[in-house]
């Protein structure tokens, strides 16, 4: 059933059930036994789960526009605002990388590996969601999120020069919900500086979220005004999501 619409406070996504561990017994040490050892067996053993998701099991783990709501439609293309505010720089080598993964879409870095991806956009606002399913060491990942983490405080305001002048910049935490093993939420104010305090402003909300040996992460930005229920929506589902189909058997789907 579809959650309802992106203006109204979306609905906690279900419940999903925990990741499954696998744990192995080990014998206690002691005397060695005096018994002949058994032979050893002729049956093929079982081949192990696969360790990186299908690319069948990763789109069954996307969030669509129908579990969004209205007003969520499949995406037409890149907003503009991409290269007229995102295409930035700064003097500040950390806020200079948040400026090139919010342009790339990138916030893992390089030997990360997109699974699957779903564009969304608000065809009130015309605000777009980006989310994608991504592969990467559980340390990497973890390491991103600190990093994120550390941005309020190294890059709380900052000046970025852009093509078409000066941005403000302000980055503050947000709050995520208790989803996923790590985690981690920014709110991301772009200002365009005019001597008639008219520029443009460009709102995004920028989420990670470990889930096991892959993540998920969520980006939904526009001029206008954009809800953060949207934002949780997508994390809160798409996590609980992603744990089900870990939780089936990667070999499974």
């Amino acid at each position: 059933m579809p959650f309802p619409p992106a203006r109204a406070v979306i609905a906690p996504a279900l419940c999903a059930g925990a990741l499954l561990t696998a744990s192995a017994c080990f014998p206690s040490p002691g005397k060695a036994s005096s018994a002949l050892p058994a032979a050893p067996s002729t049956e093929p053993r079982a081949p192990a789960a696969s360790q990186t998701l299908t690319e069948g099991q990763a789109r069954a783990a996307l969030i669509t526009e129908k579990d969004l709501g209205e007003p969520w439609v499949p995406t037409e293309g890149f907003a503009t605002w991409r290269d007229s505010m995102l295409k930035a720089s700064a003097e500040s080598a950390e806020c200079a990388r948040l400026l090139d993964a919010l342009y790339t879409e990138d916030l893992f870095g390089p030997d990360a590996r997109t699974r699957a991806t779903v564009g969304l956009d608000d065809a009130w606002d015309e605000a777009q969601l980006r989310y994608q399913i991504v592969a990467h060491r559980p340390e990497d990942v973890d390491a991103t999120l600190a990093w994120l983490g550390s941005l309020p405080d190294e890059c709380g305001q900052f000046t970025a020069a852009a093509g078409g002048g000066e941005l403000d910049v302000e980055v503050t935490e947000a709050e995520m919900p208790e989803v996923g093993d790590a985690r981690q939420g920014l709110r991301v104010v772009l200002r365009g500086i005019s001597e008639y305090d008219d520029g443009p402003q460009l709102t995004l909300h920028v989420a990670a979220v470990r889930v096991g040996d892959d993540a998920i992460t969520v980006t939904n930005g526009g001029l206008a005004e954009v809800p953060a229920d949207a934002t949780w929506a997508a994390v809160e589902l798409g996590a609980h999501r992603l744990a089900e189909v870990r939780k089936q058997g990667r070999h499974d789907v």
